[in-house]
């Protein structure tokens, strides 16, 4: 019987199968009896014993048709069956059975193209298939891709649904929920087990007898009890009995899935994983072709075990790896016999995933890689010699999302064979170069999600792995070493402990070793799509591989926010460590062949790739902002550096493209149709080209109606502007156009002056390098952040053991209540410990290993020398994405605080230069005038804020050469107005700390004298000063005569704004805590409370550092702004003083409190900071300076010497000549924390109590009463001192001076002052009595 795919519209090759007597008789074919036996043994049913010689028919390629036909003849009753498949009984609805994505559905959902995978995009979205059934027994799988809230199940046409209400939820649903393990029907109770991704659902119903049934296919290493329904299942039982039936009742398979959780569905159209006995799967099997496609195999593979040999006239019996195509007419007339039949049929996923995916899984596990690779390319070769073209390629595309399938979900074994298996096949498929160039160009980017395929997926359960028999013994670390956190000093490790330890380290060491295997695999597959050698008769893989990657790379940088749309982070994380093997294999091996080049080790991206056009960067952002801004204000620099011009037309296009882009044109608007909105409506978007980035190894994704009508089609990306070169499309581009030629730099045209004339490498190695560090900054340092929580873990849960372990060691045996609850408590904490540090194992293993940690340290040095040479270009820098200052930032970020303890930077080659140069790159460009994008510039300023913050690092800054770090203290000093003060602040206190008064603490004192045995409490740096920075700040402050007046009336204008701001929000609070009824104050508002409170505290230690490094400043009253500073200084630490130290004040009811977020809000920080301040004005200083600061704080009229004894715990201000009494101990007193504050240092403060108590006797003594006419009209303070020419107006000179600073115009009349001249009452009468 012929095939049913010989009669199809397609062309066939023809190879005159079927010929006349003449042409048996051509050259090469072998005699009529070695003939016969030869196609007698190709073509013996693989179900028959093998006839007798004398007794078989004699045959020859006349009549071996006629024999296929016989031999591949099926029941005619199975074939009418097969053919008339949507006419079963029982069964209503389509033959080939998907998901309704029309009508069928409820919510926002993404659908594969396939119609079998779906996401949820909604709260709890809903979709049935296309068919039901209403008798019989039937059973479909869904594969379990995220272990999220899902319901799956039957429901019947007239279910309705929402987003509240599900499969399940209403009545004639039924559902299973594996994440809550419970069974719905209206109501719930509990059912089955918990299912994880991977995990496979089979789903039964009996409408005989009225039951459903499920059976969860949990993947494990070792099989479980095998129950009813397939080998490693686990039946649930019965979920439901009774169901309705009857007329008009039929039941759809149906899902409910929340947010981002997805599965895909197998009604049939693939072999079930499962079958269940007595049970029809909805969709039913080609069960004629199967048999077809399995005889044909059989054929196929006795080609390949015997070869003809001609000169003895006989069989020879050969290995298949051993096999070759030797050209014999035979041999190839057989062959074209066999896939004149083949080919129609492996164009069916059923058939190739059933046929050809286990002959070639079978002949992987059968010998060497070398031997299976030396097959699969025989088979590939013929598969391209007698096909058809798009028949090939349909087999190559289901055999790749097949395998991808069962890669992505396959079971972790503990030696993962399973893995290495399919990814042996992905080798040896991908070896063969004309199938490799096919599945680059439309496969791999295009239709799979193929890095899946460089991804290790961690092990959900601990069993799945086989962990418990790979690391038998568990240990965990008693304390974190990562900065930033307080390690507590621990008892020495016991010999138990270091025993175990030693025997958990070894289990680890064979995980990793059994991964880097798979490991190496994976890169094997990245080093075959880098290929360049391959461009015999076209492209070379590795241009093809550039064109999709950066395709890849824009999707996922456009889709950024939009999740189901990105490549799944861990993916990322994979996929880059892979890439990065790859890329510096070929590298190195460039330079092995081509001296002049560089190592990979000294890698960098050359700065003329980011404005000459040749690689597109998409809508990323530049460091000097739009790309189409600095083309037109950079144009010049381009010409005269690097010989680039641009096409004025173009600019003018990328100028009202940009301003399209802002505004859409109303009609644009108009021509959105509104019934798009409705559920079920017509489609009139085009599918945006972006969609394309689908899951579980199947064809592209779509939108279904609904979530079309909710996007916006991107604009299409504009070409690059033309250079003085050939600019083309990453699409158009040729390898001349990336490598260059004799005349053309290719990808590095435009070469400033700046850098080498010799090539760092193959300009396709650089793209590719760029790509990786893009592919860094997407999503892999977030992923990397995200997983040292398994790590967190760790220490929680050790210690609430040890916590635990300690209770029990103090609780009285008579108490067993307690014991027994301890106890409990104890087992469940060791049991968790024990899974968590075997997790633990693999995912430092997969993530945190030492040569991931290198590879992030290479692409690190990668970014400081791409930085470093781009900022050699000038005003060209400004071209640079940002991405490069974020990925050195980041990366430098996570080897610090995400490898550890395993693992320690220090170790790293190269540690200190590389530190010294990324703080040479933090202090130039934290305050460039090229980069103006406000997000990057946040980055780097508080960058560098934590880079200050430890030793190492700040010893890196402080040796970078001086120029440098002058200039760097000298952008710290710039007004504050010119940019976001409050980091800048930051950095200048983290200079000083440990130096101020009672200022070397790490845990803020006053909550350890209240909590002193929690550990949870917030933990501050260890202080590390910079003595040399604070010389290069007192150099600076004293260099000018403006420098220091406009830096210290920014910190004094923003500590007047903070503290108003927080007393502002304390009065609010505490109005919401009075308040009768019962009501909660807002956690944001709380935050940014505290958080205006410890600004306030830390502005107030850079005016202590300030007066301790140049006090002069505000003391020597021969320059012209201290007396102003000093008045303003002591105004406000008068307020601050009252507002903090009043007797049951606003303050005080605050911190009595104790909110949730105000923890840091106390008496000790700011009282000590503004006692630092007084002490070095009133005790350090000169004899006439303290005499000036006594007068000026005296003067102040809001100055209480109570506020001064209330610092001392003193109620009153003591008696001249007596002692200080005991402070009561109900008080606040800087004599209760003597652990943080020396005992010089309250020798201090007792000193300076007992002098501006003199001093305030002889000044209440001395003083004499002012008339309210003579006073400043502004201030009401001072006697006025001062008129403003022209307009006469007048007010004190500390007034004045303060507002000229910030304004020039008059107080009262607003005209513009031009000078301001002395003003005494006497003087001037004098004067107007003379002169009348």
């Amino acid at each position: 019987m012929a095939s049913k795919g010989a009669g199809m519209a397609f062309s066939r090759k023809s190879y005159g199968l079927t010929s006349d007597a003449e042409k048996s008789r051509v050259t090469g074919i072998v005699h009529e009896k070695l003939l016969d036996d030869y196609l007698h043994r190709i073509f013996s049913s693989t179900g028959r014993a093998p006839m007798a010689a004398t007794s078989r028919k004699l045959l020859n390629f006349q009549n071996l048709p006629e024999h296929l036909d016989q031999l591949l003849h099926v029941d005619e009753e199975a074939e009418e069956e097969e053919e008339s498949q949507g006419q079963v009984e029982g069964r209503l609805g389509p033959s080939t059975v998907v998901l309704d994505h029309t009508g069928g559905f409820e919510g926002l959902l993404l659908v594969d193209d396939d119609l079998l995978g779906v996401i949820g995009h909604s709260n709890f979205g809903t979709i049935r298939s296309t068919t039901c059934v209403y008798k019989g027994k039937w059973v479909y799988e869904v594969l379990i891709s995220s272990q999220g809230l899902m319901q799956i199940g039957w429901c019947t046409i007239n279910c309705r649904f929402n987003q509240e209400e599900g499969v399940g939820d209403t009545h004639n649903s039924y559902a299973y929920d594996g994440n809550r393990v419970r069974k719905w029907n209206v109501t719930t109770t509990n059912y089955g087990k918990a299912w994880a991704a991977g995990d496979i659902v089979s789903c039964l119903i009996d409408l005989d007898e009225g039951t459903l049934s499920f059976c969860l296919h949990i993947l494990l290493s070792t099989p479980s009890d095998p129950p009813f329904c397939s080998r490693n299942g686990v039946s649930l039982g019965t979920a439901f009995e009774n169901l309705s039936r009857g007329l008009g009742m039929a039941y759809f398979p149906a899902i409910s899935l929340s947010f981002k959780e997805s599965v895909a569905f197998n009604f049939g159209s693939r072999p079930l994983r499962y079958p269940v006995v007595g049970y029809r799967p909805l969709q039913d099997p080609p069960s004629a072709d199967l048999v077809r496609a399995q005889e044909l195999l059989g054929c196929f593979q006795a080609v390949l075990s015997v070869e003809l040999d001609p000169v003895q006239g006989r069989l020879v019996e050969k290995e298949s790896s051993e096999w070759q195509l030797q050209g014999q007419p035979t041999v190839l007339l057989t062959l074209a016999h066999i896939f004149h039949r083949f080919a129609p049929l492996l164009r069916k996923v059923y058939l190739v995933e059933a046929v050809l995916m286990s002959f070639l899984l079978g002949v992987v596990e059968a010998g060497t890689p070398a031997q299976a690779q030396s097959v699969v390319h025989q088979v590939l070769d013929l598969l391209w010699l007698f096909m058809e073209d798009y028949e090939v390629q349909d087999c190559l595309k289901q055999l790749m999302m097949s395998l991808l399938r069962l890669y992505r979900f396959s079971p972790i074994v503990p030696d993962l064979a399973l893995q290495i298996r399919y990814l042996r096949l992905t080798i040896a498929i991908l070896s063969h170069e004309k199938s490799r160039k096919f599945l680059l160009s439309h496969v791999l980017f295009d239709v799979l999600r193929s890095v899946v395929f460089f991804y290790i997926k961690s092990p959900l359960r601990v069993e799945e792995a086989g962990l418990q028999e790979l690391i038998p013994t568990t240990w965990w670390p008693h304390r974190s070493s990562r900065e930033g956190k307080e390690s507590k000093e621990v008892k020495d490790e016991t010999s138990e402990e270091r025993l175990r330890r030693r025997a958990y380290e070894r289990g680890c060491q064979r995980l990793k070793k059994r991964i880097e295997v798979v490991e190496e695999l994976q890169v094997q597959i990245l080093k075959l799509l880098l290929n360049n050698q391959d461009d015999n008769g076209g492209e070379a893989s590795r241009y093809i591989f550039l064109t999709k990657f950066r395709k890849f790379l824009q999707e996922n940088a456009s889709s950024r926010g939009n999740m189901p749309m990105l490549c799944p982070p861990e993916y990322m994380v994979c996929f880059l460590h892979r890439l990065i093997s790859a890329l510096r294999y070929y590298w190195d091996e460039y330079k092995a062949s081509n001296p002049r080049a560089t190592f990979s080790e000294e890698a960098y991206i050359p700065p003329q790739v980011f404005y000459n056009g040749k690689v597109d960067y998409f809508d990323l952002q530049r460091l000097g902002g739009l790309l189409s801004h600095l083309r037109k204000t950079l144009k010049d620099d381009l010409a005269s550096k690097a010989n680039i011009l641009i096409d004025p037309l173009e600019l003018q296009a990328a100028t009202m493209d940009d301003l399209d882009e802002d505004e859409e044109p109303a009609p644009a608007a108009a021509q959105r149709p509104m019934q798009a909105l409705a559920m079920g409506g017509a489609l009139p978007l085009p599918r945006p080209s972006w969609l394309s980035s689908p899951t579980l190894g199947r064809a592209n994704r779509f939108l279904s109606t609904a979530a079309v009508s909710l996007m916006t089609p991107r604009r299409p990306l504009s070409t690059s502007e033309k250079v003085k070169v050939r600019t083309l499309s990453a699409e158009q581009r040729t390898r001349e156009d990336i490598e260059g030629s004799q005349w053309n730099e290719g990808l590095l045209v435009g070469r400033p002056p700046e850098e080498p004339e010799q090539p760092l490498t193959e300009n396709s190695l650089l793209e590719v390098l760029d790509g990786a560090i893009m592919m860094y900054n997407l999503s892999v340092h977030q992923q990397l952040g995200k997983m040292v929580g398994v790590s967190d873990d760790v220490n929680e849960y050790a210690m609430a053991l040890r916590d635990t372990e300690d209770k029990l060691r103090r609780c009285p045996k008579r108490r067993k209540d307690i014991l027994a609850e301890l106890t409990k408590s104890q087992k469940v904490f060791s049991e968790k410990l024990d899974h968590l540090s075997r997790r633990l194992a693999w995912v430092h293993a997969t993530v945190y290993s030492q040569e991931k940690m290198q590879d992030i340290y290479w692409l690190l040095r990668v970014c400081l020398r791409t930085i470093e040479h781009g900022d050699r270009t000038g005003p060209l820098f400004a071209f640079m994405p940002e991405f490069y200052l974020s990925v050195a930032i980041n990366s430098y970020s996570a080897l610090k605080n995400y490898f550890g303890p395993v693992h320690s930077m220090e170790e790293l080659p190269g540690y200190e230069e590389t530190l010294t140069r990324l703080a040479a790159i933090l202090a130039k460009h934290f305050a460039d005038t090229r980069i103006v994008g406000t997000d990057i510039r946040d980055s780097l300023m508080q960058a560098l804020a934590s880079y200050v913050c430890y030793p190492n690092s700040l010893r890196a800054v402080e040796r970078i050469p001086e120029e440098q770090r002058i200039a760097m203290v000298r952008s710290l000093l710039a007004p504050y107005e010119q940019r976001p003060w409050a980091q800048t602040n930051w950095i200048l206190v983290r200079l000083w700390r440990g130096c101020g008064f009672g200022y070397r603490y790490t845990r803020l004192p006053h909550l350890l004298k209240t909590k002193p045995e929690d550990a949870n409490l917030p933990s501050l740096q260890k202080p590390c000063p910079s003595t040399l920075l604070q010389q290069h700040m007192a150099d600076l402050l004293r260099e000018g005569p403006d420098v220091a007046p406009s830096f210290l009336n920014s910190v004094l204008n923003q500590l007047n704004w903070a503290f108003s701001e927080f007393i502002g929000m304390i009065q609010e609070i505490q109005q919401a805590a009075e308040r009768l009824e019962r009501n909660f104050v807002d956690s944001r508002q709380l935050k940014v409370c505290a958080t205006c409170f410890d600004l306030s505290v830390s502005l107030l230690r850079v005016l202590e550092m300030t007066i301790t490094l140049v006090p002069e400043i505000f003391l020597d009253w021969a320059q012209p702004t201290s007396e102003m500073l000093l008045r303003r200084l002591a105004q406000l630490l008068n307020q601050v003083l009252n507002r903090v130290t009043a007797e049951r004040n606003l303050f005080d009811r605050v911190v009595t409190l104790r909110l949730p977020g105000l923890e840091s809000v106390d008496h000790y920080p700011i009282l000590v900071a503004v006692t630092g301040i007084l002490v070095r004005l009133l005790v350090h200083g000169p004899a006439s300076g303290t005499e000036r600061a006594t007068s000026v704080l005296l003067a102040d009229p809001c100055f209480q010497l109570r506020s001064i004894c209330y610092l001392l715990g003193q109620p009153e201000p003591p008696t001249p000549g007596t002692a200080l009494p005991a402070p009561d101990q109900k008080r606040f007193s800087l004599q209760s924390y003597t652990d943080y504050i020396s005992v010089e240092e309250l020798a201090q403060v007792e000193q300076m109590l007992a002098h501006l108590t003199s001093a305030s006797a002889q000044a209440a003594a001395a003083s004499l009463p002012t008339s309210e006419e003579d006073l400043c009209p502004i201030c009401y303070a001072h006697p006025i001192s001062a008129v403003f020419q022209p307009c006469g107006h007048k007010s004190c000179k500390a007034c004045i001076n303060q507002h000229l600073m910030n304004n020039k115009d008059c107080f009262f009349c607003k005209a513009t002052i031009v000078s301001v001249e002395d003003w005494d009452k006497a003087a001037s009468a004098s004067a107007t009595s003379s002169a009348a």
